[in-house]
């Protein structure tokens, strides 16, 4: 079995529950989602990546603490395989999804981020342990109710301001957090420190 990928590094996580840990990304190509402010625009194309194999994976991964699989979006593939191939290296499997697809495979930890441009599965929601909802328009912040009903109890709850627009969302964001503190801000620290 093979995966394309985009790309793959050893860095920080920037964003959610888990910003500030050491993680390897494994970032897969193709997506079924196109946000039109996705800023990895390049890993739609599933095509234009190279495939890597179960092996060539578990080389790159071995010794690093945890794993995120992204995209993308990974759940246009089966990971079962790949996150058995995580777990024989003895790291955490996190994955980042925008819940269009079923997820597969054996996760420590699933970041669900839905997307208006295409709707998550309600039984993906459900999976989630975490909801991050990125804010490119005033709207989304009414927008990211809609989901909480699917969640499981212990789901942690994130805004995170769209990069491109953060001057304008982060106040916003900050306001509505301060009035429904069931939710948290996720900023994409990553990019503020200029790491991968």
């Amino acid at each position: 079995m093979t995966y394309p990928v985009m790309e793959h590094f050893y860095t920080l996580q920037g964003e959610g529950f888990n910003a500030g840990r050491a993680a390897y990304f494994i970032r897969l190509g193709g997506c079924d989602v196109g946000c039109v402010w996705c800023d990895v625009k390049e890993s739609w194309d599933a095509n234009a990546h190279p495939h890597f194999s179960l092996e060539e994976i578990k080389f790159w991964i071995t010794g690093t603490p945890a794993i995120v699989v992204t995209g993308g979006e990974p759940t246009l593939y089966n990971l079962t395989s790949l996150t058995d191939v995580i777990k024989q290296a003895g790291a955490k499997a996190w994955i980042e999804t925008s819940g269009t697809n079923e997820i597969t495979g054996d996760w420590d930890w699933i970041c669900l981020s839905p997307k208006k441009f295409k709707a998550p599965l309600e039984s993906e929601l459900a999976k989630a342990d975490e909801l991050k909802i990125i804010v490119f328009h005033p709207s989304d912040l009414s927008w990211a109710e809609q989901f909480l009903h699917h969640l499981k109890p212990d789901c942690q709850l994130y805004l995170q301001p769209e990069w491109s627009k953060r001057e304008m969302m982060e106040p916003l964001c900050i306001d509505y957090i301060k009035a429904n503190p069931a939710w948290r801000l996720s900023l994409q620290t990553h990019k503020y420190l200029d790491i991968p």
